[in-house]
């Protein structure tokens, strides 16, 4: 074979016994809480990847460290494969549900229960789930969460726990040996600053610091009065700002302004990226404001609040007349203010950070337009890199912005002039500003040529328009929420969305998580036979 070829499959397979790993883990839920008809389809979902990942990883483990080419190719393929292999929990609890109910304490399902775990029987639904909860999106095909298995509850929550940091980064962490190579898949997971100059390292301390907020998340959510196992899930995708939830209606089952505002630090903390995190940590609080993207993730999530809380305030969504606020009264006017505060501060952090967390209803109904429209905005952009985020990503909107303000000064400068663009503390010449700009540039507009196309798709096949059909606003902000990793939905995601529209998110989810480029990488490469590569 190809020596490219067997460096592919030697990491694949790698990738592939750390999910088993996963699923392994995962085993200690059916357990505790006698779940035990689920055990058997645990086992085979672990003992399938990690039969075919030991047979990869033992032929080819001789293979080369991997180039440029091979770590995007790895991180594309890999990513589809663990999502592809991760539904095999969904997929086999349902038919083990349904083929022998009572068996082992196996339920006999009743009512949206048992439609709700039907769903996973189609294969498609099983891998969309997988897929929504590796990418950190958060669209789900369920119809009840609350009906769900623990197995299943844990599974969904553990998937985007682990796909916030990154599937590359978890097996460089616990299977990965030092070198070049480890830091080529790490950069090919739309990562690149690194902790340690050790990737290993760096890898090993990103972990560290995403367990010690996880803990912290768990109390802080318990004490704002979330039941002890709502609260370790909730923390775990929140901080992932994945947004799966265990509720059928979200955050909003809760209705407790507690719960509302301890998540949104959760959220928050998700959005900032892991080196400074490191930093801030070791006590150089500075960085909370000296750092580029950190200082905008603030601004930009304090504008977006001020901006929804003013639509929703001004179409009256949130008019309560009067509420109880502890040991306040709030009348009237402030009654109202508050809660468009409340629900607009947590829906714009949600979408913003790509969380997709929902307090706020049904956002496709209840919401105007213009509300619409700004949380898709916060959507599209997302927050800091090298955090849990999806989105375009802020530093490459900062870099936009400055850089063609850069070129329209530069108009104003005699041809001889030597300048420079400074970017977050750095000067770079022209010919490193022009790279930046350029990657910038490339990364939005494939995102908005891919955003036009899922929201093509979609017009095609959903009903648009009329009494009982979609507006335009809905398809765009389900595009959004589904390319940018987010989740909130407008109504449109769910079992019975038809075949080419959950295809199409399951595109949009894969090339949002990766930044698209890798993933472009591989279909050209399938194309081509990966030829002419050095």
């Amino acid at each position: 074979m190809n020596a490219q070829f067997e460096t592919i499959g030697r990491d694949l397979g790698r990738m592939l016994q750390a999910l088993a790993v996963l699923t392994f883990v995962s085993l200690a839920i059916p357990l505790v809480w006698g779940e035990y008809y689920a055990i058997p389809p645990m086992v085979v979902s672990g003992g399938v990847p990690l039969a075919l990942g030991w047979l990869l990883t033992e032929r080819y483990a001789d293979a080369d460290d991997p180039g440029k080419l091979h770590g995007m190719t790895i991180a594309a393929s890999g990513w589809f494969l663990v999502a592809l292999f991760g539904s095999l929990p969904f997929l086999l609890v349902a038919w083990t549900v349904h083929f022998d109910p009572g068996v082992l304490g196996a339920p006999d399902l009743t009512g949206r229960a048992a439609s709700t775990l039907a769903a996973f029987r189609n294969p498609l639904n099983a891998f969309f789930e997988s897929m929504s909860g590796f990418t950190g999106t958060g669209l789900t095909m369920t119809d009840d969460e609350s009906s769900l298995p623990h197995t299943l509850q844990w599974w969904r929550s553990f998937i985007e726990w682990v796909g916030g940091v990154g599937v590359i980064v978890l097996t460089t962490a616990i299977l990965a040996r030092p070198g070049s190579g480890s830091l080529t898949l790490y950069e090919s997971e739309a990562r690149s600053e690194k902790i340690h100059p050790s990737i290993v390292s760096t890898v090993r301390t990103i972990w560290w610091i995403f367990l010690l907020f996880t803990f912290v998340s768990i109390l802080l959510l318990w004490l704002a009065g979330m039941p002890m196992w709502d609260a370790i899930n909730h923390a775990m995708t929140g901080l992932a700002t994945g947004g799966f939830s265990i509720t059928d209606n979200s955050i909003a089952t809760y209705d407790s302004v507690a719960i509302d505002f301890a998540l949104l630090p959760v959220m928050v903390l998700g959005s900032i990226a892991f080196p400074v995190h490191y930093l801030v940590l070791q006590g150089d609080l500075r960085n909370l404001y000296r750092d580029l993207q950190t200082r905008w993730v603030f601004l930009y999530f304090a504008a977006g609040t001020v901006g929804l809380t003013a639509m929703l305030y001004a179409n009256g969504v949130y008019d309560p007349g009067s509420m109880t606020l502890g040991a306040v009264t709030l009348n009237g006017t402030l009654a109202s203010l508050f809660q468009a505060f409340r629900y607009g501060a947590f829906q714009f952090v949600s979408a913003a950070s790509c969380t997709g967390f929902q307090t706020a209803g049904s956002l496709g109904t209840d919401w105007s337009a213009q509300s619409q429209l700004l949380v898709s905005a916060g959507m599209v952009v997302g927050a800091a890199a090298g955090s849990t985020v999806g989105g375009i990503k802020l530093v490459r909107a900062i870099t936009l912005v400055e850089g063609t303000r850069f070129r329209i000064q530069d108009v104003f400068y005699p041809p001889s002039a030597i300048r420079t663009f400074s970017l977050d503390g750095r000067d770079l010449s022209e010919t490193e500003a022009s790279k930046e700009f350029e990657e910038a540039a490339i990364i939005t507009f494939l995102w908005f040529v891919f955003l036009a196309l899922g929201a093509f798709v979609l017009l095609v096949v959903l009903p648009v328009g009329g009494t009982d059909g979609f507006t335009l606003e809905n398809v765009l902000f389900e595009v959004a929420s589904a390319q940018g990793n987010v989740g909130l939905s407008s109504g449109i995601t769910g079992p019975a969305m038809p075949t080419p529209a959950k295809v199409m998110f399951l595109f949009n989810m894969w090339i949002g998580r990766l930044e698209i480029i890798p993933v472009l990488v591989l279909l050209r490469g399938a194309f081509t036979r990966f030829g002419g590569y050095k």
